[in-house]
């Protein structure tokens, strides 16, 4: 099952979306233009369908309260809603539609809670909120029923596809000194916090394959590079260690604490594109990368797509990505801000960006100059450094 089709109103910097998805799908947009926001929403569906240890208020509590969450442009409607289309081809060909509209209490505590909620499975109503329960009770408004094993049955399986979400933003920093960190860990590990953690937990067989086709890829940018592995010290504490060679016999052995934020983010990055088939957000892969690594990237989420049917939203603004002319404009999405918030729309709805792309522009050369900042050229003008 993925995601084909995605509105929204008023969901964070967004009054309004519509914009079908693809298996491979990449946004892009100035900086503060909404990229991150847009895939929070996906992240907040699956932070309510977690249930137990997430749920609606725990969701809308994470990101700073139903107000942080609704655009800053509602208001004549300020209700924020959300309406997901679903389907494929290997799940018995059920077919679903989630709605969610959500408001605040008028009074006391002003708890975030259900105006609406809905599934439609192959066309048919499966659920209905507010129904008669939820008149008698309004307390029960204060949760969905995505996120109630009692209450789901019907379209549990849009509960577990929200569920299994991955989110992905290594930060080197994280995986080479986990223990720096002094925030407590809350649901999923985005930022590689747990990473080794996940490697030992992996069957060794499987670690090894798969450090072995991240091995093969390093290779291209490191030639000298001979083994990559995972193994635990002299104090049972696991390590990935890359070997080198070398003329010395230890000198070109390194473990993650002496690789660089480039090779941290390379293997993060192509570990995760390895597990599982559940939907996965990439924040700006492009970060600390080699620029050749970079331009094969859009490849080899081809690939995973393909042979993993696994659907992938991508968040860049790299011209070297970008500039790979296999992306087709019905798979990048644009972004763009404006006084009443930001507009979203595919690159295929534009007739000039079709028209270039068809002539044999890449979408770096056609869209990107779109997404650029303007009067960016100013910004040298403007700073003064010297603070006179």
């Amino acid at each position: 099952m993925r995601i084909q089709r995605i509105k929204l109103k008023n969901w964070r910097n967004f009054p309004k979306v519509d914009v079908t998805l693809l298996n491979r799908i990449f946004v892009i947009g100035p900086n503060a233009s909404g990229k991150s926001n847009f895939l929070d929403v996906f992240r907040f569906l699956r932070d309510i369908a977690r249930g137990q240890g997430g749920g609606l208020q725990q969701a809308i509590k994470d990101r700073g309260g139903l107000s942080k969450v609704r655009c800053f442009a509602a208001r004549t409607n300020p209700l924020v809603e959300i309406e997901v289309y679903l389907g494929g081809d290997d799940n018995g060909g059920q077919n679903y539609v989630y709605r969610l509209g959500l408001t605040q209490e008028t009074r006391g505590s002003r708890r975030p809670i259900v105006k609406y909620e809905g599934v439609l499975r192959n066309g048919k109503e499966v659920l209905v909120r507010p129904d008669e329960k939820d008149d008698a009770d309004t307390e029960r408004l204060t949760e969905t029923h995505l996120e109630q094993t009692s209450a789901n049955k019907e379209f549990r399986e849009v509960a577990a596809f929200f569920n299994s979400v991955c989110y992905l933003h290594i930060v080197p920093q994280m995986v080479r000194a986990p223990e720096m960190s002094i925030a407590p860990l809350q649901g999923d590990d985005p930022f590689g916090r747990t990473f080794l953690e996940r490697l030992a937990k992996t069957p060794h067989k499987t670690t090894k394959g798969r450090l072995k086709r991240i091995e093969n890829a390093l290779k291209i940018i490191a030639p000298q590079l001979k083994e990559l592995a995972f193994e635990p010290d002299s104090k049972g504490q696991p390590h990935l260690i890359a070997k080198y060679e070398h003329w010395r016999p230890d000198a070109g052995r390194q473990d993650e604490t002496q690789f660089s934020d480039g090779t941290l983010r390379a293997i993060g990055l192509l570990w995760t594109l390895q597990e599982g088939t559940a939907l996965l957000l990439i924040e700006e892969p492009e970060l600390s990368l080699n620029g050749e690594i970079v331009k094969q990237l859009p490849g080899i989420i081809s690939k995973v797509t393909r042979k993993n049917k696994r659907q992938m939203l991508v968040s860049t603004h790299s011209y070297e990505l970008l500039s790979d002319k296999g992306i087709a404009p019905e798979e990048t999405i644009i972004l763009k801000p404006a006084k009443e918030g930001t507009t979203a729309h595919l690159a295929s709805d534009d007739i000039v960006t079709r028209e270039m792309i068809q002539s044999g522009m890449s979408i770096a050369e056609a869209v990107l100059p779109l997404a650029a900042p303007e009067n960016a050229i100013q910004l040298s003008m403007r700073f003064d450094a010297t603070g006179n």
